[in-house]
């Protein structure tokens, strides 16, 4: 069973360089998308074969994350339960028999840090969320999670200590996270592979040149790690400034 899940920066614009071919060829079980800056009646991509879920921000233009998936949920819910982090589209929960996914797109805290208060309360708020979900059954949370975690997980990391992404606290919030019971999939496998990000700026050659950051991850439950089978890094895949990430797991995940 192959995931996919993809920061496309914009769906709409996204569609226009290249989206569609990368979806068919990939042919993915389920595909998750953050920053979609669209709601529903603005996206014309309706896959056959596949149902969909969106949960859109309520400022118009901005995050928002989307589901397509071949195998039909058991439930779907919409947020963290949390009035005040839940209006601005950022997580998608799908039960299925075997497992919880969860697509999340985590609050950026700016370049001025300005909403770095938010941002810990969030991932306070996204933890308990997670371990509530895990007493039930296994998860798996994918998306973009606005952080590099170590400094394998970032090109120039002396530099950008203390930067939007990469200040102790948010890295501090990561491996408490994982701590609390998850396992980052792409690091587990390849625990000493440099050079491989998911981000990279706007700015001229910074992608040519791969002095990128990693970003987006998988996140396994203890308990589903027996049935990883690998993780990807779609660097060649254009179309946003972050890449597509994916993981094939046992196909026994899948049985309703």
């Amino acid at each position: 069973m192959k995931i996919i899940s993809w920061n496309v920066a914009g769906f709409r614009a996204c569609l226009n360089k290249g989206f569609s071919n990368f979806f068919n060829d990939i042919d993915a079980d389920i595909f998750c998308l953050q920053e979609i800056k669209a709601t529903q009646d603005q996206i014309n991509f309706h896959p056959e074969g596949y149902l969909e879920y969106y949960n859109s921000a309520l400022r118009k233009g901005y995050s928002g994350t989307l589901v397509y998936t071949k195998i039909k949920p058991l439930n779907v819910t919409y947020g963290i339960n949390n009035d005040e982090y839940d209006n601005e589209g950022r997580v998608i929960t799908l039960e299925y028999q075997h497992f919880f996914l969860v697509n999340v797109y985590v609050p950026n805290v700016k370049r001025t840090l300005e909403r770095l208060p938010y941002r810990m309360k969030w991932e306070d708020l996204f933890k308990d969320y997670l371990n509530k979900l895990k007493q039930n059954k296994p998860v798996i949370v994918c998306g973009d999670f606005n952080v590099a975690h170590e400094e394998i997980d970032i090109k120039n990391a002396k530099q950008n200590i203390g930067n939007a992404g990469f200040t102790y606290e948010e890295r501090e919030k990561f491996t408490n996270l994982l701590a609390s019971g998850f396992i980052d999939s792409y690091r587990h496998l390849y625990p000493h592979k440099t050079d491989a990000y998911t981000w990279w700026s706007y700015m001229k050659n910074v992608r040519e040149k791969n002095i990128g950051w990693r970003i987006d991850y998988f996140l396994l439950s203890q308990d589903l790690i027996s049935k990883l089978i690998d993780a990807y890094i779609y660097s060649h895949i254009y179309g946003s400034d972050h890449c597509p990430i994916g993981i094939t797991i046992s196909d026994k995940l899948k049985d309703n």
